[in-house]
């Protein structure tokens, strides 16, 4: 017989089995935060013999008091963690306290977002987040957008509605019913050598691949050089092919670099492209008061991916489509009569599957409903600026020592260096004492950073988003990688 605390309803034992089990997680969630380092878990292979289990799936349950010991012993001290100050790896952000409650209230109540009946105040709250974040990145009233699950999805998004404009506005061709028209190899995506790998991911499930994709060389900041896309444009439209798409990096992977889309609106006027902006990291550059203004032209878009997983601070996953002229999204609009009839729209009810790519989704919108009351423009602004103002005084100290490289000055958050050991300043060993540096902190020294490439050279890297972060962090972090350095 199935108990009253399977579920929370109005059973007085069920709500009393809820505030025991979230009491008891509670506890011991903040029990876990016993040290401020990111990461003190064992390394791989001695983590996953660690996990291991006989019987995931055992012939009579546990019950919630062992579960819970077996949480407390495996899982929670092995987490890595995201607030700790000692995290700055990749575009992977703490998550605030007030939206953590959220994501509590979210999942408890469990809406799905494809249909009015399932999700009531929470499609209503949506429709109001997204006008608030239409205003808020310059668009105007005909503007629209749905969450998403990330920037991947919402670049996927993005990229689509840019197909299915093109076809339907320069090819008279229904991509809807017909599907990929005879010419589809001849189609051409413009992006930046070092934007998203979404953008070659879209084009493969869009059924174009990886060839349709064009990437475009950077310049010394790291950002599209628009004289290689002009170029590259009219080459192609000469040879044939057909430019359908330009995507505009607001804040790349590595670099937070910014393309210049002015000038890169005007070309896509020019060849009736489609201009997508992947805003994912710096989309919160838009909350900061002293530099909010490097976003200017983020409204000639046609389309924005914004992410709140990343600089907002909210819990994965939060992100958002915005579109410039909402009837783009009626390329993703499908009927259903057990779903989103028609007469619904007519008498009030809004199905959000009609916009979306996604039929079941999660409330993730409550997320930045409550994060954005609380915190307001002044407490975001305050939050956003202090993590860019932490990456400009790190590259500036960096600058000054003559056993540090970095790349650029830091556009956003993030700053691209290297250690360049006396002796060793050639490719390969100077390549391979940055690698030992970034294993060397995460199982010596709980501390975890990034890697990647650049000019083919291995180089560390700093995501600072974390605005807890102090100047004193920063100079103490370096001189740990320099001890470590001169150490191999």
């Amino acid at each position: 017989m199935l108990e009253n605390n399977l579920f929370l309803t109005d059973n007085p034992e069920s709500k009393a089995e809820y505030r025991r089990i979230i009491g008891d997680t509670v506890s011991a969630v903040v029990e876990a935060f016993d040290s401020p380092k990111a990461y003190e878990g064992p390394e791989p292979f001695r983590l996953k013999k660690l996990v291991e289990m006989e019987q995931l799936l055992p012939d009579h349950g546990l019950g919630w008091e062992k579960v819970l010991d077996n949480l407390k012993t495996v899982v929670l001290p092995n987490f890595l963690r995201t607030s700790s100050r000692d995290y700055m790896a990749h575009l992977h952000s703490p998550g605030t306290i007030e939206s953590i409650a959220g994501e509590l209230i979210l999942s408890t109540f469990n809406q799905s977002m494809d249909s009015w009946d399932q999700s009531p105040v929470a499609t209503e709250i949506e429709v109001q987040v997204v006008k608030c974040l239409c205003k808020m990145f310059g668009y105007g009233e005909n503007s629209d957008g749905v969450f998403t699950s990330g920037g991947s999805q919402s670049n996927f998004s993005g990229i689509t509605l840019a197909r299915d404009w093109y076809c339907s506005a320069n090819l008279n061709h229904d991509i809807q019913k017909k599907g990929l028209p005879s010419c589809s190899s001849k189609f051409r995506i413009y992006t930046s050598e070092i934007s998203h790998f979404s953008v070659e991911k879209t084009a493969h499930l869009l059924g174009l691949g990886y060839d349709s994709v064009v990437k475009v060389p950077v310049n010394e900041k790291q950002q599209m050089d628009f004289d290689s896309l002009e170029r590259l444009v009219k080459k192609d439209a000469a040879s044939g092919n057909l430019p359908v798409c330009v995507v505009c990096t607001f804040g790349t992977t590595d670099f937070g670099s910014i393309d210049p889309v002015e000038k890169i609106r005007k070309l896509c006027d020019e060849y009736k492209m489609y201009l997508h902006g992947d805003a994912a990291y710096g989309s919160g550059v838009i909350l900061s008061e002293k530099y909010r203004e490097k976003l200017a032209g983020i409204e000639l878009c046609d389309s924005i991916t914004v992410d709140f997983h990343k600089m907002f601070l909210l819990p994965i996953s939060c992100s958002a489509v915005l579109v410039k002229d909402k009837k783009n999204l009626d390329f993703f609009t499908i009927r259903a009569d057990y779903l989103n009839r028609e007469e619904d729209e007519e008498d009030g009810y809004t199905n959000l599957v009609d916009k979306s790519i996604q039929t079941t989704r999660r409330f993730d919108a409550l997320k930045v409903w409550i994060s954005f009351q609380m915190r307001g423009k002044d407490g975001w602004s305050e939050i956003i600026t202090k993590s860019m103002e932490n990456a400009r005084y790190f590259y500036g100290l960096l600058k000054e020592q003559p056993d540090f490289e970095v790349v650029t000055e830091p556009e956003i958050s993030s700053v691209v260096f290297r250690f360049v050991p006396e002796g060793k300043s050639d490719g390969e060993e100077a390549d391979a004492v940055n690698k030992k540096i970034r294993r060397s902190l995460i199982h010596e020294k709980g501390i975890v950073i990034g890697q990647t490439v650049c000019r083919g050279r291995v180089q560390l890297k700093f995501t600072l988003l974390n605005p807890l972060l102090s100047r004193e962090n920063l100079e103490e972090m370096m001189g740990v990688i320099r001890a470590l350095g001169k150490s191999f």
